[in-house]
């Protein structure tokens, strides 16, 4: 079980201090690997003791253990490495629009690694056998669950967006089931309205995939699965970047599993007149 996975099942059970250092280590997971236990409290402002304890609450022996795991795990992917020494790459004379691109793509990057590679496959897998599938983000999250339910309704039918503001949400809800898949997008700070409407999809047993910027999101409560996005500030507009290339992949994925169905729709959606629709560009000469 990776570190994250760890975190999120012992986080309700670990004290205010403890908690503190688990936030702390999702957001900066390499600084176990660099610091000793007493330099790491030192750095977050808490006791070695509690340090310690946090590491006996994951249910290692130890903070050296812990710091064992956390090195194999983190220092043997070299996109993370690469990650890490790229931001001390960057020239301090390099255009603007560059460095703003080239954090966008370490974001990328964090976020692929930092997705499980099973819980991606559950995801897709779901997402391909369902009977319907509802796409929900409110306020920043709302342009990315209306991108992403456009594109799932490209591969299969039965693909809903979900508008709370002109919609009657409770007659949308109720006709969800347990073969329904609901993906929900939420970021900080996160919409009491949007966890409402989770937690009564939760009761009708459909399967949720979340996405948010923290494993320890509240989101997380009511997920099958979550899908976390990096972002160096809790910020939507850091997150969209990393957020579309994972919104992307799950599509692709639909599509490889759904490629017949896929076809047929495409063929579909392509004998319909749109002359009056579109204007075809041309190519430069």
């Amino acid at each position: 079980m990776v570190l994250l996975d760890l975190i999120r099942e012992h986080f309700t059970t670990m004290s205010k201090s403890q908690k503190k250092v688990a936030n702390y280590v999702l957001e900066n997971p390499n600084d176990i690997a660099l610091y000793s236990a007493a330099e790491f409290g030192s750095k977050i402002g808490i006791s070695e003791s509690t340090v310690i304890r946090f590491s006996n609450s994951l249910g290692f022996s130890g903070y050296t253990e812990l710091q064992k795991i956390v090195r194999e795990q983190f220092f043997k992917e070299s996109s993370l490495t690469s990650y890490q020494q790229s931001k001390m790459d960057i020239p301090k004379d390099i255009s603007f629009h560059k460095q703003v691109m080239e954090k966008d793509r370490e974001s990328i990057l964090v976020t692929m690694n930092q997705i499980d590679e099973n819980a991606y496959h559950a995801a897709v897998q779901r997402l391909s056998n369902a009977t319907s599938v509802y796409v929900l983000g409110l306020r920043s999250s709302y342009s990315a669950a209306n991108w992403l339910s456009f594109s799932l309704g490209l591969v299969k039918e039965n693909v809903h967006f979900m508008r709370p503001e002109t919609e009657d949400i409770i007659r949308t809800i109720s006709q969800m089931d347990e073969h329904s898949v609901v993906i929900i997008i939420s970021f900080h700070r996160y919409l009491k309205e949007t966890i409402q409407i989770a937690e009564l999809i939760r009761n009708q047993k459909s399967y949720i995939i979340g996405i948010s910027d923290s494993v320890l999101a509240p989101i997380h409560a009511y997920s099958d699965v979550l899908f976390p996005i990096y972002t160096a500030n809790k910020t939507t507009l850091d997150a969209v970047s990393p957020l579309f290339s994972l919104m992307n992949a799950i599509v692709a994925g639909l599509i490889v599993e759904e490629k017949e169905n896929f076809m047929k729709r495409q063929a579909l959606y392509e004998k319909i007149p749109d002359h009056f629709l579109y204007e075809e560009g041309k190519d430069p000469l």
